[in-house]
């Protein structure tokens, strides 16, 4: 038998690439046994068909020329145009056919653009297909096609491909239709099939029951000690169904989730885990736990993903013997971490919020829910909009998708989990006991007059008794300012105007010895695994103070310690807090130092929270409605199945309010870095500003447009430009940007040691 092949390089024929295919197909279902509840048609029967005759139309002989290398008369047309007959002569059920034509139609491009730039540009008529399809080597695939069982087709009936497409387009299925669920997620899975087995994936990791023995290999070590799982805990592992969980920071909230999804599995059975988290911070450090060989599920059953993974992944193949290995080795990491292989993923909302903006490849994202396990942690941190977001979210997941939820906090508003038992359909929560709420106090608030920044002899006076000090600003600005006047007492500095290299050389120094006197901003409260005796910190709402106290006597082995909240703001701060929840803070704060002699005790912390927070605000709670409803409509009359929107992409990545740049006094090594192709390492140099500061500073020059070019063999001209922003403000490793430089000049790179 001829072999036809399926791909060039390196050549694969059309058999083995069926046959990974059907590898890919058998892994998925045994990692998806909820599909059955969701969808009525036989499902992996369908799948297993697009699989098979998916790229039967390769067959044609003018581009098995193109993949031998030969020359040929290929005109550049579309495979999956010549597959479509073989799919029309299966017996199937109507409604199956129809299934399967459109994904094996669409598999590679939009119905949209197969009409408007192949059907209309190569054929006029149905009697214009079937001479291009007479060149198809139909013996050739029948005897192929023998090598599977479950069907059997000895002739084909061709039809115009125009016409299944004009069918789509004049009978477009959306999420209101019975059929939409069906249609994404065979196109979802069969696009799994179709990528993983050209990417020669032959695995796929699942979570079994003996994967959580660690959990059972930690009670035994509590107990041993004369200890054991919290009460919250030991419910988690019994409950069903979708949970809210409410503890104080450190009772185990990760292993108190981890104990809740190994109930979850052992009563539904197999479905992907997502691990969300607000920050890459924390995600980085969630990963680093739960991949750990011992103490979770290892490196082959956990990935992660956010926005800067690929700087993570830089500083942790640091040791690779060249820039090309480095990167050999992050792409291999990222394409494990994005597909199927890893069955837990540590991850940001956005990364599936995407999805349901439609953005492409959505199919692919949302098919690896269904009947999946979503633990939510750190909930409070978003905003309204982004709240509203997430809301739609899981009423998605839990209304369409059969998945389990678990939310966790350790502070949150009464009327923001009255929002979340309503997304999630459920009621239950699980609370830490009051008992053990009295044995996390750890905390007394001192309020003090006047602004941080004018009594700083406070804290040297701290410094010098040996104590450890954290000092928590709400700007960048107040927190480089506060640095400067502290400079003497050697302290470490975190901010959000570090560029990657430098953010992640001070996260190293603070995991390997913490300085004793710590300055930032909310970059602290929410990301930072540490542990000092006391806090300095500007006001700020109160959920957001009770992240920064955190970071204080975190392993309550210190007894009482204080936290110094200061009166007064400066007058940037109202840009960054509400002034009217500044006051309702402050408020509590009195009744704290009035009843309790400042002592902030763990279980009344609900009750102040929702002093504070009673409601959204005004602003709030139109961003919260505006951005849900607008979500909501988005997704009943836009999600459509093969289609994505630039439009709609445009909508999903406007939010994030941040341009990269390279400050000047870098620009000499951000330009070596290219030379060598080390695009990461060079984007680790670039700093991320706001859209409205750019804007001005382009405006007032001082940021300037450049670019690199460099060889790139496989380009028409030989070459690849680079294009970059450089910011001529002063930045050093020690200060970050420094925003109020008016200094524009260009520096070279010794000038800001």
């Amino acid at each position: 038998m001829t072999k036809l092949l399926a791909k060039s390089e390196p050549q694969t024929t059309l058999l083995e690439h069926i046959n990974d295919g059907l590898v890919i197909w058998s892994y998925l279902k045994k990692a998806f046994p909820s599909i059955s509840e969701i969808v009525e048609i036989d499902f992996w029967k369908l799948l297993r068909l697009g699989v098979i005759f998916h790229d039967l139309g390769k067959g044609h002989e003018e581009f098995q020329k193109v993949l031998r290398g030969q020359k040929n008369e290929w005109k550049k047309q579309r495979h999956e145009f010549f597959s479509l007959p073989f799919v029309q002569s299966l017996p199937l059920l109507p409604i199956e056919k129809q299934l399967l034509e459109r994904v094996v139609l669409g598999h590679h491009k939009t119905y949209k653009d197969l009409m408007s730039r192949y059907i209309n540009d190569f054929y006029f008529s149905r009697e214009d297909f079937i001479e291009e399809f007479d060149l198809v080597d139909k013996g050739t695939i029948f005897d192929l096609l023998e090598q599977f069982d479950g069907f059997e087709i000895n002739q084909v009936e061709v039809e115009f491909p125009k016409h299944i497409i004009d069918r789509w387009r004049t009978d477009e299925v959306t999420i209101k239709d019975t059929t939409w669920i069906t249609h994404l997620l065979l196109f979802g899975a069969f696009k799994h099939c179709d990528h993983l087995a050209s990417a020669y994936i032959r695995k796929l990791y699942q979570l079994e029951l003996g994967s959580f023995s660690f959990l059972e290999k930690k009670r035994i070590d509590l107990q041993k000690k004369g200890f054991d799982f919290y009460n919250h805990q030991k419910e988690a592992a019994q409950d069903l169904g979708n949970v809210i969980l409410t503890a104080p920071t450190g009772s185990g909230k990760t292993e108190t989730a981890l104990l809740w999804l190994r109930k979850q599995m052992q009563n539904r059975g197999q479905g992907r885990v997502f691990y969300t988290l607000p920050f890459t911070a924390s995600i980085n450090a969630m990963y680093l736990r739960l991949s750990h060989v011992d103490k979770g599920f290892d490196e082959k059953k956990v990935g992660m993903l956010h926005g800067k993974l690929s700087a993570f992944l830089y500083d942790y193949f640091q040791d690779a013997s060249s820039v090309r290995k480095r990167k050999e080795e992050i792409d291999k990491v990222k394409s494990q971490f994005q597909t199927l292989e890893t069955p837990l993923k540590v991850l940001t909302p956005f990364q599936l919020l995407k999805h349901i903006f439609g953005l492409r490849g959505f199919e692919k994202g949302i098919f690896e829910w269904t009947g999946g396990y979503f633990i939510f942690d750190e909930i409070h941190a978003y905003d309204s909009g982004v709240f509203a977001q997430i809301k739609v979210l899981l009423e998605f997941l839990t209304q369409r998708m059969r998945a389990s939820v678990l939310i966790m906090t350790a502070t949150l508003p009464t009327f923001i989990k009255s929002h979340l038992k309503e997304a999630i359909g459920s009621s239950i929560e699980i609370k830490a006991t009051n008992e053990l709420y009295e044995e996390f106090d750890r905390h007394r608030i001192v309020l003090k007059e006047g602004l941080l920044k004018d009594n700083l002899n406070l804290i040297k006076s701290d410094l010098e008794a040996g104590r450890k000090v954290l000092v928590v600003c709400n700007t960048i600005d107040e927190a480089q300012n506060t640095y400067e006047k502290l400079k003497d007492c050697a302290p470490l500095l975190i901010h959000g105007s570090f560029n990657a290299e430098d953010r992640n050389d001070k996260e190293k120094q603070l995991s390997h010895a913490e300085p004793q006197l710590l300055i930032g901003t909310q970059a602290i409260e929410v990301s930072l695994d540490i542990d000092y005796d006391m806090i300095y910190t500007e006001p700020a709402p109160l959920d957001a103070l009770i992240q920064r106290f955190g970071r204080v006597n975190r392993k309550r082995e210190k007894g009482i310690c204080n936290c110094y909240v200061f009166r007064n703001r400066n007058d940037s701060d109202e840009y960054i807090y509400a002034q009217s929840v500044i006051d309702q803070t402050i408020k509590a704060l009195d009744e704290i130092e009035r009843q309790n002699e400042g002592i902030i005790k763990e279980a009344n912390l609900q009750n102040l929270i929702d002093d504070v927070y009673p409601d959204f605000d005004e602003k709030g709670k139109t961003e919260f409605e505006s951005t849900y409803e607008a979500l909501q409509f988005s997704i009943e009359n836009n999600l459509k199945v093969f289609e994505h929107s630039r439009d709609r992409e445009e909508d999903f990545y406007k939010q994030f309010d941040g341009i990269k740049v390279v400050p000047a006094c870098l620009e000499p090594t951000y330009r070596s870095r290219l030379e060598e192709y080390d695009f990461i390492g060079a984007e680790q140099l670039k700093v991320s500003i706001r859209k409205g500061r750019f804007a001005g500073w382009m405006a007032d020059e001082s940021i300037e447009s450049d670019s690199k070019a460099l060889e790139a063999t496989k380009r028409p001209d030989g070459l690849i430009q680079i294009q970059y922003f450089v910011l001529k403000k002063k930045y050093n490793s020690e200060m970050g940007l420094l925003k109020n430089e008016d200094d524009i000049r260009r520096f070279d790179e010794d000038s800001l040691v």
